[in-house]
């Protein structure tokens, strides 16, 4: 939680410096750069969570299908 607070405020002043520096024109292009690359990073992170814990819960399913079968 801590961590999202502080991207988000990171972003927040990244922005106001975006705005102060080119305008405000130039700023919105720069907004929407910003936030497609965000979904972006967002998205790759997510993903590569779900491989990680798709690929964890194969291989413990594999241990105990092994498991299981040793016993019986």
């Amino acid at each position: 939680a801590v961590v999202v607070v502080v991207v988000v405020a990171a972003v927040a002043v990244a922005v106001a410096v975006v705005v102060v520096a080119v305008g405000v024109a130039d700023a919105v292009v720069v907004v929407v750069v910003a936030v497609v690359v965000a979904v972006v990073v967002v998205v790759v992170v997510v993903a590569v969570v779900v491989v990680a814990v798709v690929v964890a819960v194969v291989v413990v399913w594999k241990n105990v299908v092994n498991l299981v079968s040793f016993e019986y």
